[in-house]
């Protein structure tokens, strides 16, 4: 393998990571739609719950490295979220669940590109 197979599929890891990081977020945004929008305080919920996923993914959609660090730090407390209304509400747990495994889903995204240069194959 040569620098530019590396490079190469390095930068196929980006294009994949960051896909998969912007559908997870948008399919997060659509679960916090349909959670939060018939509740008595739908606009705050949405300003709270919907807006920041939105704003990382049109971020991670253009290529702002921040986007993918702050989509992993505040996944973090989508699942911490996620977790806590799962064991403790039974008639959000099906919603709280999909948090959780979205959030999972976008930690892993945003990390994908360093984990790869990592733990991928070596030069050499």
């Amino acid at each position: 393998m040569n620098a530019n197979d590396l490079s190469e599929s390095q930068a196929s890891v980006r294009r994949k990571a960051r896909i998969a990081l912007v559908a997870s977020l948008l399919a997060l945004v659509a679960l916090f739609v349909a959670w939060f929008a018939a509740g008595t305080h739908a606009l705050a919920a949405m300003l709270v719950f919907a807006l920041p996923p939105a704003l990382l993914a049109l971020g991670a959609w253009f290529g702002r490295g921040h986007a993918a660090f702050w989509s992993g730090v505040l996944a973090l407390g989508w699942f911490c979220h996620g977790v806590m209304l799962a064991w403790s509400s039974a008639p959000e747990r099906l919603y709280a669940l999909a948090e959780v495994l979205l959030s999972l889903a976008i930690v892993f995204a945003a990390n994908a590109p360093g984990l790869a240069a990592k733990f991928g194959k070596r030069r050499g």
